[in-house]
């Protein structure tokens, strides 16, 4: 029964919802705190932390020999971190590899992978030692400076944090997904970081601009070259949240008889060379990039990859580009400073905070280093006090040693001293007498007391801790420049070519020509081959060939709608000609009641005239048409019944042009306006009907309409129609078209 009644006095009721939401909420703060977020203080997350303890309780040190990593990744589960070896080692591996730190913290030697991707060897093979960049975040740790708690199980002592004698977390980087967010922080100079925080020492209210006088950018272990605009950089710090833009570092070699060759020297950060190198031959394959005709990989220690271009004609830059949007060659380094501060709180922090955040706790290491100091100052005079007691009564001292049952009492009566004074002289060898001379005891006496007031006024002077926090981060910043020769920026701070979208998405495209077929009602595709004879291609039942153009796949398809707009569509996106083809307007947003007037392909230095069934147009240059939307681009103004219903090109020095009427006027190219959007002006004038063709001709060559047949005659005395633009002009000449048409629509099957 009583048993019983045990069980039912821990039995807690409880909904099974409250009961998971506590649960999930303590694993989820778990999460957050113990794996997955750095401390702003040292930049590292609590296996980083306990592994370069580990490795200081071994007396890891840079000048010291190297010793197993299965040692090391031993005391790191038994003492500190309960969780799988394989974990803690590639935690280890990660904080060895250059490419991966921009300041390694540990020196390894063996394998421990390299940047095709390839892994580590076993813990069993490699072995490491500390670096002077860990030693920095460990210095000063056995002088109080931070708080240590027990470990798991309560066997030892661990660091909370360590002193981080130079900014870790933007020096090295840090990322890592938790229950609802994750951090990213890409590496930086730790030189340009040291000289922001004495800037910020000085002017603490300094502005993110100010500082990236200091901090450009990253800078990663990699290099590559950063091509994120100045502004977006300042905005990402200002916020914390962002990304960066980051290329590979190229240069071009010259071959013999005028070919050349990229070489690739910098890859970006944390892509592995062996994939991009795949990547590259993958997009070769499928021909997506047709302007890459062969990639090598000739690195050695150093990367060396070569892209070789198809033609030599081609221009570098816009080689590149087509690389950069389509393989690894350009990624997006994220920024994410989302961290915990002292107290153990997730935020996303600006530059300028994470940098006083470090700086504050530099404050702390100094303020809790002097504290410590002082007591032992304290305790060193209380002991050297004792011991120019005993050398002025050496002999007193060793008559009481020798001779009494309690010397330790007898030292403390006789000569008014106190427990701990009377314990160091007891301490004492024999053979140490002899050198406790006055002098000595005194000199040394003199210097710690000088010291001791030195550290008082440092206690209590902000000035004065600020001052010595300030020497401290210059001999950081030398110590780091002798390790990392001269800690030299990596990546290279430059803009973005400035080869157009356009250039760039064209050069992706194969050239391969094509005849694209629009039917009358409204069907699109594109046969193989250029000049293909329409007549045989088959259409569904009831419709016909309406327009056909022979062009390119890397040409720009453009339309004329007889709602007066112009559309643009690019030849590689044009369904096959297998089958039937595909609704043009499922490509273009066109009304159902509006038709295609005219369609050609794009010359940017062309001249076009478009005229409207009432009679106005103008001149509009083809650059000024071309539509980047679904929606066309308006060019000529229409409404109600009016409908645009000419566009021809303009090759000559006249107009003419005819209406419904079969009246036909002609007057100088230059009477009529040029415009990019509008009604336009008058180009006739009709009494009923409106506007039936319109052309542009040259006058030393005269005139000719072209028949429904192909035939091309030539329109007599043709200058008797001269007048002057917006009048009714004269019934056209015997055997002119019943069509009422100079020529077939533009683009006309």
């Amino acid at each position: 029964m009583s048993q019983t009644s045990d069980i039912d006095n821990r039995i807690v009721e409880e909904s099974f919802d409250e009961a998971l939401s506590s649960r999930y909420l303590a694993y989820s703060l778990s999460t957050i705190t113990q794996r997955a977020l750095p401390d702003l203080r040292d930049g590292l997350k609590p296996v980083h932390r306990r592994i370069l303890y580990a490795m200081r309780e071994l007396k890891l040190r840079p000048e010291t020999g190297f010793k197993k990593c299965a040692r090391v990744v031993g005391d790191v589960i038994g003492r500190f971190h309960p969780h799988g070896d394989q974990a803690v080692y590639d935690a280890m591996v990660r904080l060895s590899q250059a490419f991966s730190q921009r300041y390694p913290l540990v020196d390894g030697q063996g394998n421990f992978g390299n940047i095709d991707g390839d892994g580590a060897a076993a813990m069993r093979y490699t072995e490491a030692r500390l670096t002077h960049a860990a030693e920095l975040l460990l210095v000063r740790i056995d002088e109080n400076t931070v708080d240590f708690r027990q470990t798991f199980s309560g066997d030892d002592d661990e660091p909370v944090v360590l002193p981080a004698g130079f900014p870790n977390l933007l020096a090295n980087g840090t990322s890592g997904i938790a229950v609802g967010m994750a951090t990213a922080v890409p590496p930086h100079n730790a030189s340009e970081l040291i000289a922001a925080c004495l800037h910020l020492i000085k002017h603490p209210n300094a502005s993110i601009s100010s500082l990236m006088k200091h901090i450009p950018g990253p800078d990663f272990p990699t290099g590559g070259v950063l091509v994120e605009d100045a502004a977006k950089i300042e905005e990402s710090y200002e916020t914390g949240r962002g990304g960066f833009r980051l290329r590979a570092k190229w240069q071009i070699e010259t071959l013999s008889h005028g070919q050349w060759q990229i070489l690739v020297s910098e890859i970006p950060y944390m892509v592995q060379k062996s994939r991009l190198i795949e990547r590259l031959a993958t997009l070769i394959e499928t021909k997506k990039l047709p302007l890459l005709a062969d990639v090598r990989d000739e690195s050695a220690e150093e990367v060396r990859v070569i892209l070789e271009p198809k033609t030599k004609t081609i221009d570098p830059e816009l080689f590149m580009e087509s690389l950069f949007r389509l393989s690894d060659l350009e990624v997006r380094i994220p920024l994410n400073l989302n961290v915990l501060d002292k107290d153990g709180r997730p935020a996303v922090r600006s530059l300028r905070e994470a940098l006083l955040g470090w700086l504050d706790h530099q404050r702390e290491v100094l303020l809790r280093s002097s504290k410590w100091r002082l007591e032992k100052i304290e305790r060193r005079l209380d002991t050297l006090a004792g011991y120019l007691i005993a050398f002025l009564n050496l002999d007193e001292v060793i008559r009481i040693i020798r001779e009494e049952d309690h010397p330790k009492t007898q030292l403390m009566t006789s000569f008014s001293l106190n427990e701990a004074q009377a314990e160091a002289i007891l301490n004492m060898r024999l053979r140490s007498l002899r050198k406790l001379e006055e002098m000595e005891i005194r000199v040394e006496d003199q210097k710690l007391r000088e010291e001791q007031s030195e550290l008082e006024e440092l206690l209590k002077s902000d000035e004065q801790q600020w001052k010595k926090i300030t020497a401290d981060l210059r001999a950081v910043k030398k110590l780091l420049a002798d390790a990392d020769d001269n800690d030299a920026r990596r990546t290279l701070i430059s803009e973005a070519p400035l080869a157009s979208t356009e250039d760039v998405l064209e050069a992706l495209v194969v050239k391969e020509p094509i005849t694209v077929v629009l039917s009358e009602r409204g069907w699109i595709r594109a046969l193989k081959g250029k000049n293909v004879d329409v007549s045989g291609v088959k259409f569904k039942e009831g419709d016909r060939a309406a327009f056909a153009v022979s062009a390119d796949t890397t040409d720009k398809l453009v339309l004329f709608a007889s709602n007066g707009k112009f559309y643009t569509l690019g030849c590689d996106k044009l369904p096959g000609g297998r089958g039937q083809g595909e609704p043009i307007r499922l490509m273009i947003d066109m009304e159902e009641h509006h038709v295609t007037i005219a369609m050609f392909i794009a010359d940017p230095n062309r001249k076009l005239l478009v005229a409207s069934s009432a009679g106005y147009g103008f001149v509009v240059r083809e650059k000024n048409v071309m539509a980047m939307t679904k929606g066309g681009k308006q060019v000529l103004n229409v409404s109600g019944s009016v409908e645009a219903c000419v566009c021809t090109p303009v090759k000559g020095d006249h107009v003419a042009v005819i209406g419904e009427n079969r009246k036909v006027l002609i007057y100088p190219l230059d009477e009529l306006n040029e415009m990019n959007r509008g009604k336009g002006t008058k180009l006739q004038s009709y009494k009923d009907g409106g506007l039936a063709d319109a052309i542009v001709f040259d006058g030393d060559e005269g005139l000719f309409w072209t028949s429904s047949s192909g035939r091309r005659t030539a329109y007599q005395d043709w200058k008797l129609w001269l007048g002057k633009r917006a009048q009714a002009g004269r019934i056209a000449q015997r055997g002119f078209p019943v069509s009422t048409r100079f020529s077939e629509p533009f683009g006309r099957a």
